[in-house]
């Protein structure tokens, strides 16, 4: 499936909740969901809200989860294929592989205000893992590794603000940063409790083992 590139506020409408997926504009009141609260689309209004059967409430777990982490259905699935394989509860192994992802864990850290915008600057070379660059987003982080933001780009206004916007506030455990370098380190591998979603992944082992 080719990377979704319309209107982001439009997933969080479908899903019915907010994904975060526009950095800061999510927590305002332009925030598509606290202005629209219907589905996308011309029905949108005037669609009834049926009880959704069991394969659908599955099926929206999985779409909402592949949503807030920009991951296309081939990619999405060869990670549980993985996480399957690997010894623990497959639902979570699936969340901490997500979670160790290059352009989640810049997220993460403070250095992008969403995801996409984390994206954005692995693609264009202006994040250094050990101080080599790497430009694939998916790119797994171990425990250990620097995670830093190339000198030439640590005055970006996207950079900056997302830093002053997240300086102060609460760091994951799993994560060490310190701002003033704009580096950051991943300290061990995340558990279940340490990823801040609602979400539960259970539903999506069910509907890849049917």
């Amino acid at each position: 499936m080719a990377r979704y590139t319309g209107p982001v506020c439009r997933l969080c409408r479908r899903e019915n909740e907010k994904l975060f997926l526009k950095g800061k504009r999510c927590f305002t009141e332009k925030c598509a969901i606290e202005r629209k609260a219907y589905p996308p689309g011309q029905h949108g209004t005037g669609r009834r809200r049926r009880r959704s059967s069991e394969y659908a409430t599955q099926l929206r777990e999985k779409q909402k989860v592949k949503r807030i982490y920009g991951v296309g259905e081939k990619q999405f699935r060869t990670l549980f294929t993985k996480a399957a394989r690997v010894k623990g509860i497959t639902g979570e192994n699936l969340l901490i592989s997500l979670e160790a992802r290059l352009d989640n864990v810049v997220y993460r850290l403070g250095f992008a205000p969403s995801r996409k915008a984390a994206r954005q600057l692995v693609r264009h070379r202006h994040v250094r893992v050990d101080g080599s660059a790497v430009d694939i987003p998916s790119f797994q982080v171990s425990p250990g590794q620097e995670i830093s933001i190339a000198p030439a780009a640590q005055d970006m206004p996207v950079v900056r603000e997302a830093i002053e916007d997240r300086k102060g506030k609460d760091q994951l455990s799993w994560l060490g940063v310190d701002y003033d370098a704009c580096t950051g380190r991943v300290l061990e591998q995340p558990s279940r409790a340490d990823i801040p979603l609602a979400v539960q992944e259970q539903l999506i082992v069910e509907l890849y083992s049917k």
